[in-house]
């Protein structure tokens, strides 16, 4: 009798341990145990190209109506405060460079020898006459800072399974953007295509991401092109040839004094 008695108390029922491993194979379902939030998937892809520190190569394509130009560019980036990119060609723009250190962003212009400062109103303009402002090739601003992020649709689309983000500037954010719509795909949270909408809720541009490759050991989308949406015949191609991430950089090497160094993009 004692020893019914002990066993009864002492050790769970068949049906208790059934429902603790069941609960255990729930927590492990795919998918589950890889759920995000809207705020991780933002920060990752504020920082997909940049790490703690890179450096790049790409080539820029800018398409107007009424002319095309080519650009080879080198940019180096620490952080989220430090940036430096230049340009190597075309030989007659070789040189001309811009400079972010913290909240501070600069242009060299070779032909004339001088150093600019970028006012905070020029950050969305066009960088070097791209579909690209300063503030896309510098990120002045980071998304995941500077929006409220939200997950507005999970599930797939044209056989391919996604997160659809909507992004909605924060009060007091210094963004020009009325509100931005991403797809990104679930398996890698690679992005897709990112929209950008007007104080008025008026597209004002469309971006899409492909060609994704490893490049430095993670795996990016080589190939952007963006189009206003005002002059859809035009557009400006970004692809990446070569990236390396986490280099032995410091915060020096992200000077006025570097910035007009020509060796840096030969």
């Amino acid at each position: 009798m004692e020893s019914a008695k002990f066993k009864g108390e002492r050790f769970p029922s068949v049906h208790f341990w059934a429902a603790v491993f069941l609960a255990a194979a729930i927590l492990f379902i795919p998918g589950k145990a890889l759920a995000v939030t809207a705020q991780e998937i933002m920060e990752r892809i504020d920082d997909l190209w940049r790490g703690e520190s890179s450096f790049a190569e790409m080539t820029m394509e800018i398409e107007t109506e009424n002319w095309k130009r080519s650009l080879k560019i080198k940019a180096w980036s620490l952080g989220k405060d430090y940036s430096l990119l230049g340009i190597t060609y075309p030989p007659r723009e070789r040189g001309t460079a811009t400079l972010k250190a913290e909240k501070d962003i600069w242009n060299y212009l070779p032909r004339v020898n001088r150093v600019i400062k970028i006012p905070s109103s020029m950050m969305m303009a066009g960088w070097m006459g791209s579909h690209f402002t300063n503030d896309d090739l510098v990120k002045e601003s980071r998304m995941s800072e500077d929006y409220d992020i939200e997950i507005t649709f999970e599930g797939e689309r044209d056989g391919v399974k996604i997160y659809e983000l909507t992004l909605t500037p924060k009060p007091d954010a210094p963004v020009v953007w009325g509100r931005i719509d991403y797809v990104v795909q679930s398996e890698d949270l690679i992005p897709l295509t990112a929209e950008y909408f007007d104080e008025d809720g008026n597209l004002a541009r469309s971006m899409v991401l492909s060609e994704v490759k490893e490049m430095g050991g993670r795996k990016i989308p080589t190939l952007m092109i963006l189009v206003p949406a005002d002059k859809p015949a035009e557009k400006t191609m970004i692809r990446y040839t070569d990236m390396e991430f986490d280099l032995d950089l410091d915060q020096d090497f992200f000077s006025i004094r570097n910035l007009s160094r020509r060796d840096l993009v030969q």
